[in-house]
């Protein structure tokens, strides 16, 4: 199946028109649309509108309430607890930002954790809005239970994504996005929408098998961490840093809203950020940063080297339409067509993935 190239603005508009329709918020769901319409510009499908079914599904079920508005529970100096209070993550986290920079701008750091929340999306979107405002950022996040630890084969922890992020006086900041497993439990989900195979190493199966079949690994199996024990001991730490500091739920005891929709999760993030003017000049800061990356970025003779982050700049920047998986765009028109809302006319038919 090809992959057809649709209108970003016409792909907002209907994003949020189905948020509404399930009683979101206007603005929540203008949020959440281009918080998924990020994801899908930058190439990171996993996180993209391929969730918004999901989304609309659990917010039916009672999973995710479209009403809830975030509280802080708890602040002492630099710190804070913000309880998302079953609401979305995508709102939950503009909180948790809009706190963070608040705090960082007082102290020069602030650590805010998170419970009682969902599924945030990609997390480079929280931390390019903090590097936008001159602030450092780390980011972590459980989930549901996914991936076995090294060694073992039951699927006791989450994806326990990490977003590290330093504005730039370049194009754009430093920045890594990446689950600590060997591949985005969502791109396992496309594979099986699409039909194509997982790439090998990715995951067990329900046996403990290495398998490349999404379908064995999503039931039953196990996604591994990536890096053998080394990134298996960081995802064990990322996920006590996004829940032990909270009320927030361990995998282990967190039924998914990919499995059940109407799971409350009660994830768990940990958003650390740091202001920039609190440890120099923040202009000479972006310049050393930008200078770092274009050391990375010239380390090869044919200047192929890309910094992290630079892929999905480009791609974001390259243009006002993305190119959406076959199955996801179908799963978009059918919801489109439910809601007798338009469905916007593909510009090309792109590519297969």
């Amino acid at each position: 199946m090809t992959s057809p190239c649709l209108p970003v603005d016409d792909l907002l508009s209907l994003t949020s028109d189905l948020l509404e329709r399930s009683g979101v918020r206007a603005d929540d769901a203008s949020l959440i649309a281009r918080s998924l319409l990020a994801a899908d510009r930058a190439g990171i499908y996993s996180h993209g509108l391929l969730r918004l079914p999901l989304y609309l599904e659990a917010v039916t079920a009672g999973g995710i309430d479209p009403t809830s508005r975030p509280s802080v529970v708890r602040r002492v100096g630099g710190t804070a607890v913000l309880d998302g209070e079953g609401a979305f993550g995508q709102v939950v986290m503009q909180h948790a930002v809009d706190l963070a920079t608040e705090t960082a701008r007082e102290h020069g750091i602030a650590a805010v954790a998170v419970q009682g929340s969902t599924h945030f999306g990609a997390g480079r979107f929280w931390t390019d809005q903090l590097a936008e405002r001159g602030l450092a950022a780390v980011l972590t996040s459980s989930t549901g239970p996914v991936a076995a630890p090294f060694g073992g084969s039951r699927p006791v922890l989450g994806t326990n994504p990490l977003t590290l992020s330093l504005p730039s006086s370049g194009t754009g900041p430093l920045v890594a996005d990446l689950a600590t497993t060997a591949g985005a439990y969502g791109k396992v989900v496309s594979a099986r929408n699409e039909g194509t195979p997982i790439p090998e190493g990715w995951g067990v199966d329900a046996g403990a098998r290495p398998t490349t079949d999404p379908s064995a690994m999503l039931d039953g199996g196990a996604l591994l961490p990536f890096g053998g024990h080394k990134g298996s001991g960081i995802s064990v730490l990322l996920e006590g840093l996004a829940t032990a500091l909270t009320s927030a739920s361990l995998a282990t005891r967190t039924v998914d809203i990919w499995q059940d929709r109407s799971s409350r999760m009660n994830t768990g993030h940990l958003l650390i950020a740091l202001d920039l003017a609190a440890f120099g000049d923040p202009a000479q800061i972006r310049d050393r940063v930008a200078e770092l990356q274009a050391e990375v970025r010239s380390s090869h003779p044919t200047g192929t080297v890309v910094a992290p982050g630079d892929l999905e700049h480009d791609r974001a920047a390259a243009g006002d339409a993305v190119e959406l998986a076959a199955s996801t765009a179908e799963q978009l028109r059918a919801l489109a067509r439910t809601h007798d809302l338009p469905f916007p006319d593909p510009l090309t038919e792109g590519t297969s993935r």
